[in-house]
Order: C-alpha cells, then sequence, then structure tokens
C-alpha cells in the first residue's frame, strides 16, 4: 500500500538528515581533538588545593589587573569602535573595502607582530612615542596603559565586525525619518541608531573583552612581564607553568570559566540554529 502523501515530505527530511559515516568519522575526531584538551585540564586540575592557589595575592593581583585592563581597552573599543563601525556601515568611504581589511587585520595577524609593530609606533624611539616623550614625558610600553592599548588593539575588531553587521540589518528608514523630522544626524544616530544596534553593540563588547582578557602576545612584547604593572592571567599561567604547574593549571581554570560565561550569554546571538 503506497504511503500517504502527507508523510513523504518527512520521510525525505529524515533520509536527508542521515549522517554519512565519511562524515560522521571527521567530524566527531575534529569535537575530541577540541574537548580532550579541556577535559584534561579538569581531570588534572588539583581540586583539592584550589582554594589556596586562587586565594593567593599574585593570583589576586594578576586578576585584578586583567579585569580592569580588559574593562578599559573595551571602552577604548566602544569609543573607537562604534564610529568605525557606522562610517563602514552608512557611509560610501572611499577605499571602504581596504579600511575594513586594515581594521579586520589584527584577527589574522599573530599577537607577538603586533606588539612589534605598536613598540615601533609608541615605543619611546617609535614614530608617535618618540614625540610623546619628548614633548610630554608620556612612556606607553612597559606600563599598565600600555597593556590596555595592546588588548584594545587586538579586541576592536570583534567589536566593529559586531555592530556593522548589527548596522547592516538595521532598517535605514528609521534613521531617514529621524532626519525628515528636523534630527540632526548625530541625534538620529543617538536617539534612533543606537537603540537598533544595542544588542550587536552589547555582543561586540562581550566579544572584545573577552578577548582583551586572554591576550598575551601583544601583550607581553609590548607592555612586558612585571608583576602588579603588566603582568595579566595568562601572563601569570605563562610564569607559573615554570615553576609552579599547578597554579598554573588554576589560573587557567578562571580564564576557561569566563570564556564559557562569554559563550553561556552569547548563545542566543551566536549559536543558535534558524
Amino acid at each position: 500500500m503506497a504511503a500517504p502523501a502527507a508523510d513523504l515530505p518527512r520521510r525525505r527530511r529524515r533520509r536527508t538528515r542521515r549522517v554519512p559515516v565519511t562524515l560522521l568519522l571527521p567530524a566527531l575526531l575534529g569535537v575530541a581533538f577540541l574537548i580532550l584538551p579541556l577535559v584534561g585540564l579538569l581531570v588534572r586540575a588539583p581540586w583539592g588545593g584550589m582554594s589556596d592557589q586562587l586565594t593567593s595575592p599574585e593570583v589576586w593581583q594578576a586578576l585584578r589587573l586583567s579585569l580592569v585592563c580588559a574593562t578599559a581597552a573595551t571602552g577604548v573599543s566602544l569609543v573607537l569602535g562604534v564610529p568605525l563601525a557606522w562610517l563602514l556601515a552608512r557611509t560610501d568611504l572611499p577605499g571602504r573595502r581596504l579600511v575594513r581589511a586594515l581594521v579586520t587585520l589584527p584577527l589574522v595577524l599573530p599577537p607577538v607582530v603586533g606588539g612589534v609593530a605598536l613598540l615601533l609606533v609608541l615605543g619611546r624611539r617609535g614614530i608617535v612615542g618618540s614625540w610623546l616623550d619628548s614633548a610630554f614625558g608620556i612612556t606607553l610600553p612597559f606600563t599598565t596603559t600600555g597593556v590596555i592599548i595592546a588588548e584594545a588593539f587586538v579586541a576592536m575588531p570583534f567589536l566593529v565586525i559586531s555592530v556593522e553587521g548589527a548596522l547592516r540589518a538595521a532598517d535605514p528608514r528609521y534613521e531617514e525619518a529621524a532626519a525628515t523630522l528636523g534630527a540632526s544626524r548625530l541625534t538620529a544616530f543617538r536617539r534612533v541608531t543606537l537603540p537598533l544596534i544595542a544588542p550587536g553593540i552589547a555582543a561586540g563588547a562581550v566579544l572584545a573583552w573577552a578577548r582583551a582578557l586572554g591576550e598575551f602576545g601583544a601583550t607581553i612584547t609590548f607592555a612586558g612581564n612585571f608583576p602588579g604593572r603588566t603582568q595579566t592571567m595568562p601572563l601569570a599561567v605563562y610564569l607559573a607553568m615554570e615553576s609552579d604547574p599547578e597554579a598554573a593549571i588554576a589560573l587557567s581554570l578562571v580564564l576557561l570559566l569566563v570564556s564559557v560565561a562569554v559563550l553561556v550569554g552569547l548563545r542566543d546571538r551566536w549559536l543558535s540554529t534558524p
């Protein structure tokens, strides 16, 4: 007896959802490749002495510095990145594609190279740093401000991409309607555009903050590794691996917890399926 016509689409969907073995095995290996190192971190963690590891003054010092610098770097990214994203999304800027490529370059640039580039520009003998030092006596490398600059350099592209995507998804007719009612472009941006793209700004800010919190290469190259001044959590992990591996594991767990919290907070935006 032939199957009812209503059951045919359902059967077709079931057939299309079957995963070929040739794709399933590499996929499972990929999952294992990404998850097993994290499982190993949890298994080898010194759970019995975790409280002692995390309550040491050095750990709290590095954690406090990391939180302060990551938050400040996110603030810099917001102040500079939101207008930049608007420029890329809402204007016909000459060479816009080139500007977008340069803005997103830190995403693929090795962080150590970014730190070297910052030194060449903002170091005491750099293009801008020599002028800052001679004119104002401002020295940026190997300072807490240097940590913030290095983290903002690698984190800002995440915010720019997120906000630009939100701006492209937002209907520009609302801004045009505000302009016809007499609002200036700045007022329309502040009263209309910003509320529309607020979720995108929030998501980009969280991603930028998490990226800044985990930054290592540019920080150690441009700001160094001085406890209490430039030693953030990733640098403390690197230093602890040489003398106290259990402390390094404990610090790594803290950063892992932060990363998981960021993913959970952004799951509706980045991880949901249509």
